[in-house]
């Protein structure tokens, strides 16, 4: 089976092809991976009637009984359920286990694995991609679009609403891991209480994401011309754990906003006017940031900006070992660009 694209990676969660046996779940967002990973267990248990059991086995398992992950694989369920088995790649559960089992032909019960980052060379994802009964699902961090949709159903299924400045705001501060986002806005409903809007003294007084703010910092350095804090910050980051895969990601659409602002100021409208097209919104404390680097570049220069973070995106992707030192590279080169004052 082909590798899934990331863009449909959410579609093919919900429902995965009836031929279908195997899925690989990778990616740099760890709570996506565990989201997705769930979600397909829960929809290949689902195919059978009665509903299949879900069993997890870890490293520990493997360790303690060396066949286990192979026996349930080749066990058929007493009830008529077919089984899924998920597992976490590992030391034990590793690519030459995993390698054994698939060559042994397809299962009798659905496999599905949980991993990290995997390049594309790595021999697992590989595997996966060349199985015409297996799929590699990617699973990296949410943009605007995912996010926007996580909130909305979530204060949707809370029975409230939220201001559109509270939104905007709240979306800034998401979106580096989804597990870790969904845990934020579940924490901001309960601290709302019965009260059937949030607002903005909401968001301020719960996500308060240091972590965002600091990436903020970073991009908002980098398209100012600030080199040294630019990079000051991120070193700063990448060494609290943030990802630079993650950083990438935020001047991407960064970039990308300033871009439609500058086109938009181009057109004829005012500030206000073009940055109200935008969504979400220009959050009202950032507007003299945002108006500051739509004077500082063209959109010659920004359609330049835009090429090369894409360029550095996918080559941070497929060299994951090298991903800080292309993102540290692109933040200079973008400070750089920034310098070059538009005439």
């Amino acid at each position: 089976m082909v590798a899934i694209k990331a863009a449909r990676a959410e579609a093919f969660a919900k429902s995965p092809p009836s031929d279908c046996t195997a899925v690989l779940v990778f990616g740099t967002d760890v709570g996506l991976c565990s989201e997705r990973a769930r979600d397909i267990s829960k929809s290949l248990a689902g195919r059978s009637d009665p509903v299949g059991d879900v069993i997890r086995i870890e490293d520990s398992d493997i360790e303690q009984d060396p066949d286990r992950l192979a026996v349930e694989l080749g066990t058929v369920s007493m009830f008529g359920g077919m089984q899924v088995v998920r597992v976490t790649l590992g030391r034990r559960i590793n690519a030459n286990l995993i390698k054994s089992l698939l060559d042994s032909g397809q299962p009798a019960a659905y496999l599905v694995i949980e991993a990290g980052n995997l390049k594309a060379s790595d021999a697992v994802r590989k595997l996966f991609e060349a199985t015409s009964w297996a799929a590699a699902v990617p699973c990296y961090a949410d943009d605007e679009r995912g996010l926007s949709g996580i909130l909305d159903e979530m204060v949707r299924a809370a029975g409230k609403t939220i201001e559109p400045q509270a939104r905007e705001l709240l979306l800034s501060r998401l979106g580096a891991d989804r597990a870790l986002s969904r845990g934020e806005i579940e924490k901001l409903l309960l601290f709302v209480g019965d009260r059937s809007q949030v607002d903005l003294d909401d968001i301020e007084a719960v996500v308060g994401d240091a972590s965002e703010l600091a990436i903020d910092t970073i991009v908002s350095a980098a398209a100012n011309g600030d080199a040294v804090t630019s990079i000051r910050e991120f070193n700063r980051s990448v060494s609290a754990g943030d990802s630079p895969q993650v950083i990438i990601g935020a001047l991407q659409r960064h970039f990308r906003r300033i871009h439609r602002l500058r086109a938009g100021l181009d057109e004829g409208k005012s500030f206000d006017d073009a940055a109200r097209t935008l969504r979400p919104p220009v959050f009202f404390k950032q507007k003299a940031s945002y108006a500051d680097q739509c004077r500082r570049w063209s959109q010659e220069r920004l359609q330049t900006a835009s090429h090369r973070i894409s360029e550095i995106a996918m080559l941070a992707r497929t060299k994951s070992n090298m991903e800080a030192v292309l993102a540290e590279r692109l933040l200079l080169e973008l400070s750089t660009m920034a310098k070059q004052q538009r005439k």
